[in-house]
């Protein structure tokens, strides 16, 4: 019988979750039979031997690395704040703001049994599933102070807005502009890859449009320093809300 190697990983207890497990391939620290392998989707026999050579990875997803990015180049500071992470998935964007001290932390998905387990019993965080980003409102979250965002499968100018109008004056966000969830059908290519640089500009332009004319000012723009897990560019844009 034979597994994929990012389950494999997960069911001999190398990795917390599936995301983990392909964080770690990525990375290159996983070994097969004393071999490196990096495709999370190889088949592996129940009888081979699966090992890490290192563990760089100091969170519960790769993910978090892009908002750490964030953090440092746009010099934002979530400490002392109340924070809304939009898109939580297993955590990797609340793990960071907890870290960099947050008052709280309210995790925001749409699905259901994400968030890594080490992350559950955080006394700050608090963890709503199954709400769409466009349905959020003041019945749900206190008025956010720092806002980030890595949503998929929807633009940002559907999801954000309700985030947007709740938070607080002088509030912060941090979100990741993923081009293959805003450009249409018609310019994503084969195996989901935007490859029309003037799409993408275009994409940009509008998101920073966007937050301006919703009362928000930006702070700046960089590409994220990690690929989506498609393999796309993706980028992220800081803004302030005007007080």
């Amino acid at each position: 019988m034979t597994r994929r190697l990012d389950q494999a990983l997960v069911d001999r207890g190398l990795a917390e979750s599936r995301a983990r497990a392909q964080a770690l391939i990525a990375a290159g620290v996983v070994t097969v039979d004393g071999a490196p392998e990096t495709k999370p989707a190889r088949k592996v026999a129940a009888t081979a031997a699966l090992a890490l050579t290192a563990d760089p990875l100091p969170y519960v997803s790769r993910a978090a690395l892009k908002l750490v990015h964030a953090l440092d180049a746009f010099a934002l500071d979530p400490s002392g704040r109340v924070a809304l992470d939009l898109g939580a998935s297993t955590g990797g964007f609340s793990q960071v703001l907890l870290e960099r001290g947050a008052a709280e932390v309210w995790a925001i998905d749409v699905g259901h049994g994400q968030l890594a387990p080490a992350l559950r019993s955080a006394p700050r965080l608090h963890l709503i599933e199954g709400l769409n980003a466009r349905d959020l409102t003041a019945a749900h979250v206190p008025p956010p102070e720092f806002i980030v965002s890595d949503l998929s499968f929807i633009s940002l100018e559907k999801a954000l807005p309700p985030a947007l109008g709740l938070a607080a004056p002088g509030a912060t966000l941090a979100a990741l502009i993923k081009p293959q969830f805003e450009v249409g059908p018609a310019f994503v290519g084969k195996g989901g890859i935007v490859r029309d640089a003037a799409a993408v500009t275009r994409v940009r332009a509008g998101i920073r449009a966007f937050l301006e004319t919703s009362g928000w000012i930006v702070l700046g723009e960089d590409t994220s320093p990690i690929q989506g897990g498609d393999g796309n560019t993706e980028y992220l844009i800081a803004a302030l809300k005007d007080a």
